[in-house]
C-alpha cells in the first residue's frame, strides 16, 4: 500500500464529511469558473481596430441629437458612420427577459458591422425597402418559433406610440447568422426612421454613433476632435475604441471584476474555515494513529507529506468537478437562453487559475494540521485522551 492509496483511504474514511466538503469546494469553483469565464468573454469580444464609438459623456443610457451623427460623419478622419438606438424590447411576456432591439439605419449600419452580420442579400434587400421590417438571428427566431414573412408584434418598456400604446408590428424578412465572439450575436433589428416617427419622446435622438476610421493610427486623434467639437455643449460626447465602449457597456449591469471578487473571495473564505476545521479535527481524531505510524517507522516528514496532500486532493478533486461543472453549464447556456444570452465560453485561463487557487486552499487548509501532526511525538500521541 503506497501513501497515495493510504490518503485517499483516510480521505475517505468518513465519506458524509468528505461528501460534504466536496460539495462546498464544488459549488465554489463552480461559480469561480462560470463568472471568470463570463468576465473574460465581455472583456474580449471580437473587435476592428478602427471601429470606434461616440456616446453621451455622461451616461450610454443618454441620447444625442441626431445632428450630432451628422457632425461626426463628416469628421476628418472617419470612413463611415452610423447611428443606433436601444429600443428596450420584449415579445409576449416581458418575465421571460428582454430582447437586444436596436433601432438603427440600414445601409450605414451594414457597412460599419459588415464582418459581424451575414445576412442573404435578399434578405438584405428586403430590409432595406420595408419600413416596418425586422432581421433577427437565427438562435432568437428559433426560440420564439418564428418564421420569415410573419408579422411579429415586439414591445418597448421604454417607449409609447401616440395612441399610448407599447406595442410595435414588425416583419420578420430574414435571418442573420455572426461569427463566434461576435458583439452582434443575440441582436434584432428594425428601422430607425419608422421608430423615429412613431414614438412619443426622444424624437431625432440616437443612443449612440459606431463608426468605422479611415486607419487605426488616427483613432485618437479623430476621438479628440469629435469630442472637442462637442465640448461645453448642451449634449458633451465621449468617444472610445469599440472594446472599451463593450466593456462600459456590460458594466451597466454591474461591475463584473468587483462581482467576481465578493462571490468568489466570500465563497472561499469560507471554504477556507470549513476545511481548516474539518482537516484539523481530522488530525486530531487520528492521534494515536500517528502515533503508531511513528512507531512503525513512518518519518515526521513523510507524514507531513501525507497529511497535507489529503488536503491538496480534496482541494483538487472538488475544484476539477467544480470547473467541468462550470464548462457544462456555459457550453448548454445559449441553448437555455434562446441565443440572447452574450457569446459566452469557458475561459482556458480558468484552468490555470483554478489549478492556482486549488493549490493555496490546499496549502493553506492542511499546512497547520500537517505541521502539528510533525511535531507531535510518540509519547504524547499515546498520551492524548
Amino acid at each position: 500500500m503506497n501513501d497515495l492509496t493510504l490518503m485517499r483511504k483516510n480521505l475517505f474514511r468518513k465519506p458524509m464529511r468528505t461528501t460534504l466538503l466536496l460539495i462546498s469546494i464544488f459549488v465554489a469553483f463552480l461559480v469561480f469558473s462560470v463568472m471568470l469565464s463570463f468576465n473574460h468573454s465581455i472583456s474580449n469580444f471580437n473587435t476592428r481596430p478602427t471601429r470606434m464609438v461616440t456616446m453621451s459623456k455622461i451616461n450610454f443610457t443618454e441620447a444625442l441629437p441626431i445632428a450630432h451623427y451628422d457632425r461626426i460623419a463628416r469628421t476628418e478622419g472617419v470612413a463611415v458612420a452610423t447611428h443606433m438606438n436601444w429600443f428596450g424590447g420584449y415579445y409576449q411576456d416581458p418575465a421571460k427577459g428582454f430582447m437586444a432591439v436596436f433601432a438603427v439605419d440600414p445601409e450605414t449600419y451594414f457597412k460599419v458591422y459588415s464582418e459581424d452580420l451575414r445576412i442573404p442579400a435578399a434578405a438584405r434587400e428586403a430590409f432595406f425597402k420595408d419600413r416596418t421590417a425586422m432581421l433577427t438571428t437565427e438562435a432568437i427566431a428559433k426560440r420564439w418559433g418564428w418564421r420569415v414573412g410573419q408579422r411579429i408584434p415586439l414591445n418597448s418598456n421604454i417607449f409609447s406610440q401616440a395612441d399610448g400604446g407599447h406595442t410595435w408590428s414588425f416583419t420578420l424578412v430574414g435571418l442573420i447568422s455572426t461569427p463566434p465572439g461576435s458583439s452582434q450575436t443575440g441582436t434584432t433589428l428594425i428601422h430607425y426612421d419608422y421608430f423615429n416617427d412613431t414614438i412619443t419622446f426622444g424624437h431625432d435622438r440616437v443612443g449612440w454613433v459606431p463608426f468605422l476610421t479611415t486607419s487605426a493610427t488616427v483613432n485618437e486623434r479623430v476621438a479628440h476632435a469629435i469630442d472637442q467639437r462637442f465640448a461645453n455643449s448642451a449634449d458633451e460626447t465621449s468617444t472610445q475604441d469599440e472594446a472599451t465602449f463593450n466593456k462600459s457597456f456590460a458594466g451597466q449591469l454591474g461591475d463584473i471584476g468587483l462581482v467576481v471578487t465578493l462571490v468568489v473571495g466570500s465563497s472561499f473564505a469560507a471554504i477556507l474555515l470549513i476545511v481548516g476545521t474539518t482537516m484539523a479535527l481530522a488530525v486530531r481524531e487520528r492521534t494515536k494513529e500517528v502515533g503508531v505510524m511513528k512507531t512503525l517507522g513512518f518519518s515526521s516528514p513523510r507524514i507531513l507529506r501525507m497529511v497535507l496532500g489529503e488536503s491538496l486532493l480534496l482541494a483538487f478533486l472538488g475544484a476539477g468537478l467544480g470547473m467541468l461543472a462550470g464548462a457544462g453549464l456555459l457550453a448548454l447556456l445559449p441553448q437555455a437562453s434562446g441565443g440572447m444570452a452574450p457569446p459566452i465560453s469557458f475561459a482556458p485561463s480558468v484552468i490555470g487559475w483554478g489549478a492556482a487557487v486549488a493549490l493555496g486552499l490546499g496549502l493553506f487548509t492542511g499546512l497547520a494540521p500537517a505541521l502539528g501532526a510533525y511535531r507531535m511525538r510518540i509519547v504524547d500521541a499515546f498520551g492524548r485522551r
